[in-house]
């Protein structure tokens, strides 16, 4: 089916769904927003309070619908996924979180989907590689948000210890977007200048102390609120501006691996040049040796969990599933 290059459809139309489609109203990247949800009373009513909102920012067609209209759509958005609650982690979900997107992603290409799928849901990593494979799509297609609100919280903490803005420090948290994830301190830079040359007199750059500050930051928010939505809508609406305005930007994103430090065939984030068509190159960051040991510690714990991923669904988890936030 051709692509409507001015429509996006985002799967999922609660907490981050709902965010996502206001925050990309807001940047008027597209003209029209199309959410999708099992619960259609919901995705209508939250489209209804979004479109209501477009008449006094930056116009654009927001609706609910159906896989139908997300087959001609440019990106399609997946937040759709099973929820975690208090500390429990990410990868806690995979089983629920597997089942509910390999039936959204079975139920998009059903409808005829030949654009790029960017996925939300958790453990987002194992979700991207779940709907790479169910989808059939080129691995440059299927894009995780990955490391990219990781990478916003280190660079945030990082420019509050040096006292400069957040957009001058060149940081990021690479691996899996959970409890492996680590800071790449020794690639980090602000101003051309290694952090420790920028630091002032007892600010804390220490690499273990910022990586587990980051790790953390996530549940503190949902012991708060129950959820996050803001700062991942953010990540993604970041993704879909690189790909609409074909950017060539750098972003450490969730993409499957084909060799890249001896990892292939799983989704973890490394820096990754994104365009138009989606992931173009899968960059290899010169990072320490206690880095790439974290990395291919992440890698581990990733793996593990993905093949308990696959064995459900060789077992009977490829059923009709609803989608569920």
């Amino acid at each position: 089916m051709a692509q409507d290059q001015g429509r996006v459809a985002i799967i999922g139309a609660g907490h981050v769904g709902a965010t996502t489609a206001y925050a990309l109203m807001l940047r008027a990247l597209f003209r029209e927003i199309v959410l999708i949800d099992r619960d259609t009373a919901l995705a209508a009513a939250e489209a209804a309070d979004i479109a209501d909102a477009g008449g006094l920012t930056r116009p654009a067609t927001v609706r609910a619908g159906d896989y139908a209209d997300a087959a001609s759509a440019r990106i399609a958005i997946l937040t759709a996924g099973a929820a975690t609650h208090g500390d429990e982690s990410r990868l806690a979900v995979a089983g629920k979180s597997a089942e509910i997107v390999r039936g959204c992603v079975r139920e998009l290409m059903a409808a005829g989907f030949d654009g790029i799928i960017v996925v939300a849901a958790n453990p987002v990593d194992l979700m991207t590689w779940v709907a790479r494979d169910e989808s059939g799509l080129p691995d440059a297609r299927v894009i995780g948000t990955g490391t990219l609100l990781d990478s916003n919280r280190l660079r945030t903490m990082l420019a509050r210890r040096l006292n400069i803005a957040p957009a001058s420090v060149d940081a990021m948290m690479l691996g899996e977007h959970g409890d492996t994830s680590f800071a790449a301190l020794s690639i980090a830079q602000a101003g051309g200048m290694a952090l420790t040359r920028m630091a002032p007199e007892g600010a804390d750059i220490d690499a273990a102390s910022l990586t587990d500050a980051v790790r953390q930051a996530a549940y503190r928010i949902v012991e708060g609120k129950g959820y996050t939505s803001f700062g991942i809508a953010t990540a993604i609406v970041r993704i879909c501006e690189a790909i609409v305005r074909n950017e060539h930007v750098i972003l450490p994103v969730s993409t499957v691996l084909t060799g890249q430090f001896g990892i292939s065939d799983l989704c973890l984030s490394l820096p990754c040049v994104l365009g138009a068509e989606g992931v173009e190159h899968v960059l290899e960051p010169d990072m320490d040796d206690g880095e790439r040991a974290s990395f291919a510690h992440s890698a581990r714990v990733v793996g593990a969990a993905l093949e308990g991923v696959k064995g459900k669904a060789d077992s009977g988890g490829r059923g009709r599933f609803s989608c569920a936030e």
